[in-house]
C-alpha cells in the first residue's frame, strides 16, 4: 500500500450550535479539528490506509489538540512542526439550513503559513504514492514556497500529485490573485478535484467536459468533479464515469468534499497505483461509487473528521444501502 501525504493547513474549526443564521448571530460554537488537507489525511487513515500530514502548528493547546485528533485517526504526524512564532489557525463557521457554510478565518499569520521550504525533507516522499494539497496555503506566505518544494521532491520520487483548489475567497484580498495561484499550480497536478461551484471560477468553462479537455491539455490526468446533490463524475482522457448520491439525512456538509477525494486517493494508494493510465474503467467506476458513498455517510454527522467512519463500519453501511436501492 502506498502512502498518501497531505500538505497544508490543519486548524481549529468552530462549528455553530445554531443553524440557519448569519455568522454574527451565532452565540455558541463547538471546537473541532479541521483544514482540508488534514481532513483528507484522516479519511485515508480511517479507511485503513497509510497517511501522513505535513504542516506547522503553534506551540499552544489548539496545536496539541489537533495532533491528538490526527493520531487518534491513525495519521502519521511525524512531519508536523511546531512554532512559537504564531498561533494555530482558526476558522469560525455558520451553517445554513441546507448544511452549506460561511467562514471567517483567523490567520494573520497562523503557524501553518510560516512553514518554510527548508523544513520540507526529500526523505518524506521516498515511500509515498500521492501528495495532496489545496489552495488555502497558496497565499503569499512561506508555505506557498514550501508547497513548490514538496511537489518537486514528490515528482522526483515518482509520487502522484493531487490538487483540490477548495476555493476560500475570504482568505484572499482579490479573487483574481486566488485564481492566478490556482492556475499556476494546476499543471503540477495529476489528479484534480473540482466542485460544481468552483468549475467556472477555476477553469473559465461552465461545462465540465470542456473544462476537462483543457485540464488534460496542461497535464492533468484525472478529474474528480463533485456535483452536490447530483453526486459526482470522474473524467480521464479515456472516458468518464458517474455515481449518484444515496438518500441520507444531511446534518452538516463540512468536510464532504475532503471525504470524496480522500476516499478516492485511498483506493489508488491501497491498490499501489503509480500509473493512472493503467487503471481500468471498471476500477474507476467502482472507486468513484466508493468515494461518493463515503462522502454521503459523512454528511450525516457533524464536523469533518468526527463524521468519517472506519472501513469496516462503512462497508457494512454501504452494502446495506446498496441492498435497499
Amino acid at each position: 500500500m502506498k502512502q498518501v501525504l497531505s500538505i497544508g493547513e490543519a486548524l481549529i474549526d468552530w462549528i455553530p450550535a445554531q443553524r440557519d443564521c448569519l455568522l454574527k448571530e451565532v452565540e455558541q460554537f463547538t471546537r473541532i479539528c479541521g483544514g482540508a488537507p488534514a481532513n483528507v489525511a484522516a479519511v485515508v487513515a480511517r479507511l485503513g490506509g497509510d497517511s501522513r500530514m505535513i504542516t506547522q502548528l503553534g506551540e499552544d493547546a489548539f496545536g496539541d489538540y489537533i495532533v491528538e485528533v490526527l493520531v487518534q485517526a491513525g495519521v502519521d504526524v511525524s512531519c508536523i512542526s511546531r512554532t512559537k512564532k504564531a498561533n494555530t489557525a482558526m476558522a469560525f463557521v455558520s451553517l445554513k439550513a441546507d448544511g452549506n457554510r460561511e467562514f471567517s478565518f483567523y490567520r494573520s499569520p497562523s503557524a501553518d503559513m510560516l512553514l518554510e521550504a527548508a523544513q520540507i525533507q526529500p526523505a518524506w516522499f521516498a515511500t509515498g504514492g500521492i501528495l495532496h494539497f489545496c489552495s488555502v496555503s497558496l497565499i503569499d506566505a512561506p508555505i506557498r514556497t514550501a508547497h513548490r518544494v514538496a511537489i518537486d521532491y514528490a515528482k522526483q520520487a515518482g509520487v502522484l500529485i493531487s490538487f483540490d483548489p477548495n476555493i476560500r475567497l475570504a482568505l484572499w484580498d482579490d479573487p483574481a490573485a486566488c485564481r492566478e495561484q490556482v492556475l499556476a499550480f494546476l499543471p503540477s497536478a495529476d489528479i484534480v478535484k473540482l466542485s460544481d461551484e468552483e468549475l467556472e471560477f477555476v477553469t473559465g468553462e461552465a461545462d465540465i467536459h470542456a473544462a476537462a479537455a483543457h485540464l488534460f491539455e496542461i497535464g492533468c490526468r484525472v478529474i474528480l468533479y463533485s456535483m452536490g446533490k447530483d453526486g459526482a463524475m470522474l473524467l480521464t482522457p479515456k472516458g468518464s464515469y458517474t455515481a449518484a448520491n444515496v438518500s441520507v439525512p444531511v446534518k452538516d456538509t463540512t468536510g464532504a468534499g475532503d471525504a470524496i477525494i480522500g476516499a478516492l486517493l485511498y483506493c489508488l494508494a491501497a491498490h499501489d497505483v503509480t500509473a493512472l493510465e493503467t487503471v481500468s474503467a471498471e476500477s474507476w467506476q467502482k472507486w468513484l461509487e466508493f468515494a461518493v458513498y463515503y462522502a454521503n455517510y459523512s454528511v450525516m454527522g457533524s464536523g469533518a473528521i468526527a463524521s468519517y467512519p472506519e472501513r469496516t463500519a462503512f462497508l457494512a453501511w454501504m452494502q446495506e444501502k446498496k441492498a435497499q436501492n
